[in-house]
């Protein structure tokens, strides 16, 4: 009853090459170059990514003061009050 959805077309001259999942490694070099790839990549944008994280970290924590700061009740106003 139709086609199913992967031969809706028919292309020719189409060479396609995979590899069977079992010949693969996972993780190739995992131990012996991963650990100083991480470490290569985190010490080449670590000052890229530091400096914007603290000044939205110093603005969240002084916009939190602000308004704890407008929260509160000026006791001058209610001095008078019976």
């Amino acid at each position: 009853m139709g086609r199913h959805f992967g031969d809706l077309a028919k292309i020719r001259h189409v060479i396609t090459y995979s590899i069977s999942p079992f010949e693969q490694r996972a993780f190739p070099n995992y131990f012996s170059k991963g650990t100083m790839n991480v470490w290569r990549r985190f010490r080449a944008s670590i000052f890229k990514i530091t400096p914007p994280m603290v000044v939205l970290y110093l603005t969240y924590t002084w916009g939190n003061h602000v308004h704890e700061q407008g929260k509160r009740k000026d006791i001058s106003v209610y001095e008078n009050d019976e």
